[in-house]
């Protein structure tokens, strides 16, 4: 049985604007009933890349597959495009009711009247916004607005959505259920997807991958876990936030296990590296457990399983929402998060001696390469 063909590809994809490349990717595809999140910070070219996706930026070089069909020769740009919704951080609605609006896709497809009030009436009410069916659209807030755009989008059962930040201009009261009822929706009917935000969380939420982009390259994509905990290079890890990025050299190797000297400090990890190699080490923040040293200062009173245990000096402890973040010096430089109540419970204030622990398999290891890593999909 041959393996089913990506939904959408897009081969070697080149924008050049005032005589530089602002989109150069080599490969990208999104499967059936797959959540594809492109994340990186404002200009990393993530709109540009769904707007070439989309047929929207023009002229670029590259070309883009619907079903293994290349848009613009064996499948029209016309008949691709009426496959595709799009939903923007702003709402583009008409001077008209909720219904109408939800209804207008549906009435441009030429449905009768008994099937667009049938597909209306269930967008109104999965998106929660049944009661504003006759309101105007001028008089919607920011989240109404939203939710009667993606009704619309939704509703008219494309092959592939579009969301280009629809998240970003709401407020948290607004946003925090919208991602949960647009994640609902997008399980319930099996919509393929891509997604552009600059929010991690949100793309943790919604996606099945996630693809990292910077300065108009893809750096990295791969599954939610993939990318969160084995990043390909810093800037990766950077923006994922891994909270400890430290180089070092391979001291010892014992088959499926290794060490890496940091300074004065000795790392162990899973994995296979040869003696000598200069490496990357990356460990995550939520992955690094602290305590309060009792009777060795170096740890080995500690109950744990975990195969790397240091103590270290609190040199700084930084609210992150719901967590804090605490960054020791424990001979090389190391992040954890912790709870508010962790923080007064353990007294982690600057200059408070701490044990850190964490476990071999937390920490991801790379060959540390000369130049920037711009790996393929």
């Amino acid at each position: 049985m041959k393996p089913e063909q990506p939904v959408i590809q897009g081969k070697d994809l080149r924008v050049v604007r005032g005589g530089a490349p602002i989109l150069d990717v080599f490969s990208i595809s999104v499967e059936e009933g797959e959540v594809l999140s492109l994340i990186g910070a404002n200009g990393a070219g993530k709109t540009t890349l769904l707007q070439t996706l989309s047929y929207l930026t023009k002229p670029f070089e590259g070309q883009v597959v619907f079903r293994g069909r290349r848009v613009g020769s064996d499948c029209p740009v016309l008949t691709y495009r009426r496959a595709l919704g799009m939903a923007f951080q702003e709402p583009l609605l008409f001077d008209t009711t909720v219904f109408d609006n939800v209804a207008s896709g549906l009435k441009f497809r030429g449905l009768q009247k008994s099937k667009i009030r049938e597909m209306v009436n269930e967008y109104l009410e999965l998106f929660g916004i049944s009661r504003l069916r006759g309101r105007s659209a001028r008089d919607l807030s920011g989240g109404e607005a939203q939710r009667t755009n993606l009704a619309r989008t939704f509703a008219t059962g494309p092959e592939v959505i579009f969301l280009d930040e629809p998240f970003a201009s709401l407020d948290p009261g607004s946003r925090e259920p919208l991602i949960d009822d647009v994640q609902n929706i997008l399980r319930r009917t099996k919509t393929t997807a891509i997604l552009v935000t600059h929010d991690l969380m949100e793309a943790l939420r919604l996606s099945d991958r996630i693809g990292v982009m910077d300065h108009g390259r893809i750096r990295q994509i791969g599954s939610t876990e993939d990318v969160m905990n084995r990043p390909v290079d810093e800037v990766v890890a950077s923006f994922v936030g891994i909270g400890t990025v430290v180089s070092g050299r391979v001291v010892e190797n014992r088959g499926d296990t290794f060490s890496v000297r940091v300074g004065e400090r000795e790392i162990e990890s899973v994995g296979r590296f040869s003696v000598g190699e200069t490496v990357g080490i990356y460990i995550r923040p939520e992955n690094v457990t602290l305590s309060i040293p009792l009777f060795q200062p170096d740890g080995s009173s500690l109950q744990t399983s975990a195969r790397n245990v240091f103590s270290g000096i609190v040199r700084s402890v930084t609210p992150m929402g719901f967590y804090q973040k605490v960054h020791l010096d424990c001979g090389f430089p190391l992040a954890a998060f912790v709870t508010r109540q962790s923080v007064q419970n353990l007294g982690l204030l600057e200059g408070r001696e701490v044990i850190a622990s964490f476990k071999a398999t937390a920490v991801h290891v790379m060959k540390k390469l000369p130049q920037p890593h711009y790996p393929g999909p």
